[in-house]
């Protein structure tokens, strides 16, 4: 496909779509002292064939936003619906229906997007939805391969049903949301993602991107339209054209990563409202300062509202023992 082809069958799937930010209109300066949704809670531990995992998260509204639409998953945790002061969300069937694994080793951010409280919802059905799905059809996904192709099933699933009520719910219409996802097994991880939220993978060889950000930006950068440091300040950098929500994940899924773990490795999954002010070094220096991945998590948070990060902002750290 020629350049120009490209750029049509890109910009014709989201020229509809608004910025992920542009529905975050109603912004009310807030104390960084006071953006914490959920008391910090202690580093968590969950066992997995060969190692340990252990675990720390910290997500918040940010210096400017009135809600959080970011969320996350984790083992042994809540969800931010389920500790919001507003009350808890029931579940939805699906997540009734097929139950989660609480032994699941599987990681998740989600940055939501919408009108009203579509993007809340949004980000809340994508770690409910895929987990349930992933704990269903992982009981019979035991190689690296069917283990791959259950998180593309559990993805395109998730998405149907965000698509669905979308369409059902005129209060969630375009309601769309980024997702960055690990999961352990088999001595790897196996890593994927939507939109600009990200995952990293930190060795003694540095610190490493495993995810690509699926925004028009970037993909101008790809291909050599603009320079690698026009993308983090062009005008289409907060524009997606894939992510939970779109039609086209079911059209060309994105790959899953595989990436042999060992022990002292960390992994970084966060949403964009750390990696959009908070450059790489500076996030390498914070994950080499401390073993302690709550510590860790709570230090970039920190990190992000200090440089007057004007988005909600979720970090998860996992380090491999």
């Amino acid at each position: 496909m020629g350049l120009h082809s490209w750029w049509q069958s890109l910009w014709g799937t989201k020229r509809t779509t608004p910025s992920r930010n542009a529905h975050r209109d109603a912004i009310t300066p807030h104390s960084s002292e006071q953006t914490a949704d959920f008391q910090t809670p202690p580093p968590l531990t969950i066992s997995i064939p060969g190692f340990e995992l252990r675990y720390g998260v910290q997500s918040t509204r940010g210096n400017v936003r009135p809600r959080n639409e970011d969320n996350f998953y984790v083992p042994g945790r809540p969800s931010l619906q389920n500790i919001s002061t507003t009350g808890s969300t029931p579940a939805s069937p699906i997540t009734s229906a097929h139950p989660i694994d609480p032994s699941l080793p599987l990681f998740i951010v989600a940055d939501g997007m919408g009108g009203q409280l579509a993007g809340e919802k949004a980000s809340q059905l994508a770690v409910e939805l895929v987990p349930a799905y992933l704990s269903q059809q992982l009981a019979t996904a035991h190689d690296d391969d069917a283990i791959r192709s259950a998180i593309i099933q559990a993805i395109d699933k998730a998405n149907e049903e965000l698509l669905s009520q979308s369409t059902l719910q005129p209060e969630l219409a375009n309601m769309g949301t980024t997702i960055a996802l690990a999961l352990f097994a088999n001595r790897h991880a196996f890593v994927t993602g939507l939109g600009d939220s990200r995952v990293y993978h930190l060795t003694s060889n540095g610190l490493r991107q495993l995810t690509r950000d699926h925004s028009l930006a970037h993909a101008l950068g790809e291909v050599g339209t603009i320079s690698p440091a026009e993308v983090e300040t062009h005008k289409f950098k907060n524009i997606l054209y894939l992510f939970l929500g779109s039609r086209d994940v079911h059209e060309r899924p994105e790959p899953v990563h595989i990436v042999e773990i060992a022990s002292g490795d960390l992994f970084l999954l966060a949403s964009d409202g750390l990696t959009g002010v908070v450059r790489d070094d500076a996030i390498l220096e914070i994950l080499r300062s401390t073993d302690d991945p709550q510590r860790a998590a709570q230090l970039l948070v920190n990190c992000a509202l200090d440089n007057k990060s004007k988005d909600n902002v979720t970090v998860v750290v996992v380090r491999v023992i």
